[in-house]
């Protein structure tokens, strides 16, 4: 004869009765999960990494032997965080490596995410957006808009090779995104250097050059608008950091992906049991920093500027009014 239940036992038997039975119905504890829904203070899955540009390039190089656009549509290497999958560099912010050789096109189409092109490498790129033909530079940031109808294209000799950066992450949680394709691979574009979708860099640097002190920040904002931002979800800076300077620790609640446009130098990241990830960069590296992690960049170079760009949820945050900035909590 089986002992007798003890209370104990028999309410442990009865809490298993009683949870197997919640997903016939579709139903879960939320007690089970609470703490992890609602941590005391933000816990991103995502963690800080770089990129090595001088890495990816022979990949890149052997993706534009053995990818056809035909195929890929679009030849991009996606920068997935270590602790993520694809498309995910951080929880909501998509990065990539756009690689089109000469004579190529990436076929017009749309879609519902914004996006950011970061120019790296290459002479005699181009992108149509909504019949505006942009060409490209280094340094350049050229705007997609949403569901505006866009393709590339290489002129001359050698490959085109930019930063895509992207609010793809956000459509995996919210599905309203989607992509049409235009009947035609070009969609009809004239010539015009002059929009407010393009930033060249040169100005940029200049207006950073113009800013005394050891860094200076210059922040994308709508060239029609000043008063906002590129974009309700994403925005972008560019920052200057002068010869042996650094910048001030900087932490917010939003996540960034930065760029080195030019220069040699390293980030700290500071973790929460005080352990430093330190991310050394050189040119065209690419380095991902998650949600409310202090970091500081440092320029190791004894004589020459440091220039890097960056991408952000910044614009998501605030317009949501949850964003905080600089360790202070704004209720």
């Amino acid at each position: 004869m089986a002992p007798a239940a003890t209370p104990q036992t028999q309410e442990t038997q009865d809490n298993d009765a009683f949870l197997k039975s919640m997903p016939l119905e579709n139903v879960a504890p939320l007690w089970h999960i609470l703490k992890d829904l609602s941590p005391p203070k933000p816990k991103p899955t995502s963690v800080p990494h770089l990129w090595n540009y001088k890495k990816l390039k022979p990949i890149l190089d052997e993706s534009g032997r053995l990818v056809p656009t035909e195929l890929a549509e679009r030849r991009v290497l996606m920068l997935v965080n270590p602790k993520l999958t694809g498309p995910r560099t951080t929880e909501t912010l998509y990065a990539g490596l756009q690689y089109i050789k000469p004579g190529e096109v990436a076929p017009a189409h749309r879609h519902v995410a914004f996006a950011f092109r970061f120019i790296l490498e290459g002479q005699g790129g181009f992108t149509n957006v909504e019949g505006t033909r942009m060409t490209m530079k280094r340094g350049d940031v050229l705007l997609t808009p949403r569901n505006c109808w866009h393709d590339h294209g290489k002129d001359g000799s050698g490959p085109m090779i930019w930063l895509d950066g992207l609010d793809l992450p956000i459509f995996q949680t919210i599905p309203v995104n989607y992509t049409n394709h235009y009947e035609e691979d070009r969609f009809p574009a004239v010539d015009n250097d002059n929009t407010p979708m393009k930033f060249p860099w040169q100005p940029v640097q200049d207006k950073l050059d113009s800013i005394k002190g050891d860094y200076a920040i210059f922040e994308y904002r709508d060239q029609e608008n000043p008063e906002k931002f590129v974009s309700s979800i994403l925005g972008a800076e560019a920052l200057r950091i002068s010869p042996n300077a650094s910048t001030p620790v900087r932490q917010e609640n939003s996540s960034f992906v930065f760029c080195v446009y030019e220069g040699k130098g390293h980030t700290i990241v500071y973790g929460d049991d005080g352990e430093e990830n330190v991310l050394n960069w050189e040119n065209s590296d690419v380095f991902c920093i998650p949600c409310n992690m202090p970091f500081k960049h440092f320029n190791d170079s004894s004589n020459e500027q440091a220039y890097l760009f960056n991408f952000s949820d910044t614009p998501l945050l605030k317009n949501l009014n949850i964003h905080s900035s600089d360790l202070e909590v704004k209720n």
